[in-house]
């Protein structure tokens, strides 16, 4: 197997900032460790920004360094979007035209499912295409944009869940070599969970016209399983991994999760046995940033001077209501 590793990351976030004194109702008001305590600030993409405007913010840096580098073209382009805003040819294509790309690449493939565990999903699909000699190159999208479509909304926004999610997207670009070697991912699909998170419109299907605003999350019968879920998950795939790699969990230099509420983080790394600093918090900045949180954080964390050369670096989250949960291990 050819090896591939994780080289660069970058994000790009929105520049409007929005406190909580922006939403109405009883969620401000939340304890810190609740599963929908809201973070200081978070951002919001314009109402006129879309996916593809996002991606190609945060791409687009990344792609120049690599050129200047002396990487060739890119041959595989991965994409994962909170809110599709293009219904039928996902953003792939369009991402691919607006940076340029030239040639296209062979393998453009939008990725629906895997949430807030996107990054690490992708991780695996385009570790795979180049370790089997099909690809060299790969880039990794990841767009949250719904905060400021859908959770701003008036009929939404007084919701107790309403101001825990920002908009922001992360990039990462994988080659063929071991400069930074991904060394394993582990995926794992709770199939059972599927139906545990719903996007709901009142009575009716969400495409048919109605009273009501469109909303995403839990219902309230649910939410206890899912923080027991959630507090176990991103452990266990951890510790997984960890085993696969024969290194105990306290080894880890750096571990970047998703970001979805202190409660969680703070019971994962306590969990592991990891002190804050090796825990890269991102939530009180950004809110919970679903699938562009890892890679957005792992970003900060290369920024501020916390990842150095030669750390085992973890990348672990779980998406949703736990349908799906993945770990990677990268030395850096």
């Amino acid at each position: 197997m050819i090896p591939v590793s994780l080289v660069d990351v970058d994000s790009y976030l929105p520049e409007r900032s929005v406190g909580t004194e922006f939403y109405t109702g009883g969620s401000a008001q939340d304890s810190e460790g609740a599963m929908f305590g809201p973070p200081l600030a978070r951002r919001h993409a314009a109402p006129e920004e879309s996916a593809t405007d996002m991606a190609v913010a945060a791409a687009g840096p990344l792609l120049e360094r690599r050129r200047a580098r002396g990487d060739g073209p890119l041959d595989v382009l991965l994409t994962n979007v909170a809110l599709p805003d293009r219904a039928f040819t996902g953003a792939g294509a369009d991402i691919a035209a607006r940076l340029g790309l030239d040639p296209v690449p062979e393998w453009i493939i939008d990725v629906h499912n895997s949430g807030c565990a996107a990054f690490v999903h992708l991780m695996k699909i385009g570790r795979a295409l180049i370790a089997s000699g099909q690809a060299r190159t790969a880039l990794i999208c990841c767009v949250q944009n719904m905060a400021g479509q859908v959770f701003a909304r008036p009929g939404v926004r007084g919701r107790k869940h309403a101001p825990v999610p920002g908009d922001g997207c992360g990039v990462g670009y994988l080659t063929a070599g071991d400069e930074s070697p991904i060394l394993d991912v582990v995926t794992h699909h709770g199939v059972e969970y599927a139906n545990d998170m719903s996007l709901s419109a009142d009575t009716r299907k969400y495409w048919e016209p109605g009273e009501g605003e469109i909303d995403i999350g839990f219902t309230d019968s649910k939410v206890e399983q899912i923080v027991a879920r959630g507090n176990q998950l991103v452990p266990q795939v951890t510790r997984e991994l960890c085993e696969r790699l024969g290194t105990p969990t306290t080894d880890i230099d750096l571990l970047v999760t998703n970001q979805p509420n202190r409660m969680f983080l703070s019971n994962w790394r306590q969990d592991l046995g990891l002190k804050p600093e090796r825990h890269p918090d991102t939530f009180d900045r950004y809110g919970n940033l679903f699938g562009a949180g890892i890679p957005v954080t792992l970003t900060h964390a290369r920024d501020e001077g916390s990842l150095r050369k030669g750390d085992l670096v973890v990348l672990s989250g779980f998406a949703h209501a736990g349908d799906f949960a993945a770990a990677a291990a990268v030395r850096w």
